[in-house]
């Protein structure tokens, strides 16, 4: 199977929902590289690599103590710095506290989730979003759990339309209607983006329920690993969802969403129930179609894709997830129907 790509070390990935990560320590796996996170004295989140430097035990089976995490096996405690601050029973020498110092790994707290980026280089904060944190919008998160499937497959599979007349035929597409549209393509030089342009809304009922009045729709790839898709209708914005692909390792992610929607169009908790409801079965149907994708790729020895004329983006989000960028442009109008 192939590696995951430096890229996903130089950005910044989701690790956990901020109501997650409370009074004990939390081990997550990121890019194969295992990670403890806490908060630190002043609540603030924190983060070192899950590997305590004196016996390598791993420091998310310790606890937080005076905003330090401790080690378990003998005690030892390490700031968010990843500083040692105390060996129990000894005495710290002036350079110990760098020399047994635990790994740090950076981490931000944005909009109710924590991020760590693994490696120095690399942006410094998150790209830029829109209205998934604006305080005029309803909000709310749902978290996916560890999902079985290669990380790149996930975020083709989110930015692929042609998919849904058949994985969630019924839900959001037909297989046996088709309608009209026109596709477009913008490419920046760090992500790229499907335009879906439709006189009608999707023939699904799932579509027709929660948004009878969509025109358009657009689908962003920033790249790694996070998309962005926005349903527009006469009005402007009826939904937006930020999602986040985190890879656990090169056959396995950890996939977060977060949902936007204007306020004004019934209460939030009524929104976030509907939609639940509505895109649980959808859910389900992405997550078992990419593990029965990744057998089949075990079972071949690797991924044998060929580009069909329906893969308007091509391998260019294959690039991306591998840190290439790209010319800058725009395609289309493409006449298809889904």
């Amino acid at each position: 199977m192939t590696p995951l790509p430096d890229s996903i070390g130089r950005s910044w990935q989701l690790v956990c929902l901020s109501r997650d990560l409370r009074a004990r320590p939390l081990a997550r796996m990121v890019a194969g590289t295992p990670v403890a996170l806490f908060r630190d004295g002043a609540g603030a989140a924190a983060a070192l690599v899950d590997r305590c430097p004196h016996r390598n035990f791993p420091l998310s089976d310790g606890r937080v103590s005076d905003g330090a995490l401790e080690c378990p096996y003998h005690g030892w405690r390490f700031a968010a710095s990843g500083d040692c601050l105390e060996v129990p029973g000894c005495p710290l020498a002036p350079l110990d506290r760098a020399r047994l110092a635990a790994e740090p790994v950076r981490v931000i707290e944005r909009h109710g989730g924590v991020f760590v980026k693994l490696a120095e280089e690399g942006p410094g904060d998150l790209p830029d979003l829109g209205e998934w944190g604006d305080a005029d919008h309803d909000h709310f998160w749902w978290s996916q759990g560890v999902w079985r499937g290669r990380p790149l497959d996930a975020i083709e599979n989110v930015l692929d339309p042609f998919h849904t007349n058949f994985i969630h035929d019924g839900f959001i597409r037909r297989s046996s209607r088709r309608m009209p549209v026109q596709l477009r393509t913008r490419v920046y030089d760090d992500g790229i983006e499907s335009v879906i342009e439709q006189t009608e809304p999707d023939l699904g009922w799932m579509s027709r329920v929660l948004e009878p009045d969509r025109q358009q729709s657009r689908t962003r790839l920033f790249a790694p690993t996070t998309v962005q898709a926005r349903w527009e209708g006469p009005k402007g914005l009826t939904l937006c969802v930020s999602a986040f692909f985190t890879p656990v390792d090169a056959r396995s992610l950890r996939p977060f969403a977060r949902f936007t929607t204007p306020r004004g169009r019934g209460p939030g908790w009524l929104k976030e129930l509907a939609i639940r409801a509505f895109l649980a079965p959808v859910v389900a149907q992405d997550r078992r179609a990419l593990a029965r994708q990744l057998d089949g790729i075990e079972a071949f020895g690797g991924p044998r894709f060929r580009q069909g004329p329906g893969d308007l983006l091509g391998a260019r989000v294959a690039r991306l997830f591998h840190g290439e960028r790209l010319e800058p442009g725009e395609e289309g109008p493409f006449e298809r129907r889904l």
